[in-house]
């Protein structure tokens, strides 16, 4: 068991590994090496958060006039700067906190291709990753296994594999029929979505309710790294929350990693030794720190020899299309948002248009209840109490599945019309640029006096291309499903998301990358990154599940240097 308590954050004595960061990446890494019977401590920027938390951020997101994010993130700590065209939303999308990004993420959980992996040899138009799809497979299934994915060995242009998925895909929503045909008349196949959400009990997490709230899932059926956390600190593991790491510093040769240095709520600052460290802080605040942590032997930043560090951030633009069937209902349901896609258009004959997925909403809201048939859903009498009185949520809540207590008055009073609503969304690939960047904006200064990351993404005529055809074939789907297209989100329209990546990219040359093939950095050898910043290219899936699977590779190698 760990040795301290809720708030003893004082450093850890004769530590192996320091993991900064307890998103998916750090939790997995600290549970496999607590596994192993190393001693392991984990830093964390921000709270704790309690079981009894998830309610509470349930009835938040419900809420129209509160914001989306529900972590209310440190309006000093987490300052930041966007410069590119591209506006950096991060304190929309990110979450700090024991958990991390799972703590606020949907849970999809698609694999790369193997194309992504070979781009530059496929296509000459962007590095190859130093390793392969074969080399990361049995890390996906074991990636699967460990975060709890639902899924159907049924998309007939997905990945190679055999190995089943921990547990069955969700149904295909009502609407996912519509698609369905019309996808079939038109030749595109259709798979089901991967998700990190409970088909079925799993482990220690309860079967999926339907709730619809999937972001906030107020019974921990979606995966979070709480549960590798947890299980981390059973074998031995050390978490301290909020604990914001400051710096990064090495020995006097330059070689290795000595310590770090956090700093605590009551104003005291800390050094952490250990053997090893690997920085799991997401792909915007691990450059960051990294050069923050600058030297004398480093002196444009820590590990970045190759000048690469904050270069190549990659996060992937997204095409939205929106339409409305008038004369048919299409009772769309909840479970993630997403339950089929189709990865027909992942690996294209040439270079440009490159690579998009289908993914197709159901986000009109909850049926009551398991059922996935032809309900009136949830939201639409959340909509209705909402507007009639905006505390009487509170009271839905207490009895969300209930209609009768509600009254036949609040279901005839229910506004159908977003159940005519179908929605298409096309995930784009993003290619890694150098002018692409997070830097340091010395102009203004975090809670402790540091420089704030400014953020910089722009999308090129690749991406621009891809995004035409994507549209092109969204709005085809649309007009085979007899649907009126309502609105697109345009290519000038385009915000980031939550995916971060490519800012300490892996590679075999440490002329051009930041971290080998095992994540661990050409610089200093014993540090490591685990973040979706190591990714040379960004594909077109969402990057939890790579991050998972290359995390636990990672846990290897660092076992195998103590």
């Amino acid at each position: 068991m760990s040795r301290q308590g809720p708030t003893d954050r004082r450093p850890v004595e004769d530590a192996d590994v320091c993991v900064v960061g307890s998103g998916p990446a750090g939790a997995v890494v600290a549970d496999a090496l607590a596994g192993r019977g190393r001693q392991v401590v984990v830093l964390e920027a921000g709270e704790r958060y309690t079981t009894q938390d998830r309610f509470r951020r349930m009835e938040q997101w419900l809420r129209a006039d509160i914001s989306r994010n529900v972590f209310w993130l440190d309006e000093e700590r987490d300052r930041y700067r966007s410069s590119g065209d591209v506006f950096a939303r991060l304190n929309e999308v990110r979450a700090k906190g024991v958990g991390g990004s799972s703590l606020l993420w949907n849970g999809n959980t698609p694999r790369l291709h193997p194309k992504d992996f070979e781009m530059g040899a496929r296509y000459g138009i962007a590095p190859d990753w130093p390793i392969s799809y074969d080399d990361l497979r049995p890390y996906y299934a074991a990636a699967e296994r460990e975060v709890g994915v639902s899924g159907s060995i049924d998309n007939p242009h997905g990945p190679p594999r055999e190995e089943p998925f921990p547990m069955s895909a969700f149904p295909p929503s009502y609407s996912d029929s519509l698609f369905a045909e019309a996808c079939e008349r038109l030749g595109i196949g259709l798979g089901s979505q991967p998700k990190a959400i409970a088909s079925q009990p799993y482990r220690e997490r309860p079967e999926c309710d339907g709730w619809g709230v999937c972001n906030t899932c107020p019974i921990g059926a979606k995966y979070s790294s709480e549960e590798h956390v947890n299980r981390a600190e059973r074998r031995g593991a050390t978490v301290i929350d909020r604990a914001q790491v400051l710096e990064v510093f090495h020995d006097d040769t330059g070689d290795q990693v000595d310590h770090v240095v956090y700093a605590t709520p009551d104003g005291e600052t800390h050094r952490q030794t250990a053997d090893a460290f690997v920085l799991a802080a997401g792909g915007i605040e691990t450059p960051r720190l990294l050069l923050l942590s600058d030297s004398p032997q480093y002196p444009d930043g820590l590990a970045n020899s190759s000048g690469a560090v904050g270069r190549y951030l990659m996060d992937h633009a997204e095409v939205e299309v929106r339409a409305e069937l008038p004369d048919e209902h299409t009772w769309q349901n909840n479970i993630g948002f997403v339950t089929s896609r189709s990865d027909q258009f992942y690996e294209p004959a040439e270079a440009t248009p490159g690579t998009f997925t289908l993914v197709f909403h159901n986000r009109a809201g909850p049926s009551p209840g398991r059922s996935m048939g032809k309900e009136p859903t949830f939201n639409a009498l959340r909509a209705v109490v909402t507007e009639r009185d905006p505390e009487a949520v509170f009271d839905l809540l207490e009895d969300p599945f209930n209609a009768v207590r509600l009254g036949d008055d609040l279901l005839e009073g229910v506004d159908a019309s977003g159940t005519h609503t179908l929605g298409i969304r096309s995930v784009i690939e993003v290619l890694p640029r150098a002018e692409n960047h997070v830097t340091l904006d010395r102009s203004t200064t975090d809670n402790h006096g540091r420089p704030i990351p400014d953020v910089s993404l722009d999308y090129g005529e690749h991406e621009r291309r891809t995004f035409e055809r994507a549209e092109s074939v969204a709005r085809e789907v649309m007009d085979e499903v007899g649907a009126r297209v309502t609105s697109v989100g345009g290519f000038g329209d385009q915000t980031m998301g939550s995916h971060h990546m490519g800012t300490t990219r892996m590679g075999e040359d440490p002329a051009t990358s930041v971290v080998d093939a095992n994540c661990r950095t050409h610089d200093l050898r014993n540090l490591w990154v685990a973040s979706s910043s190591v990714f040379p290219t960004s594909g077109a899936m969402n990057p939890t599940l790579t991050i998972v699977a290359l995390s636990l590779r990672l846990a290897e190698d660092v076992d195998a240097t103590l």
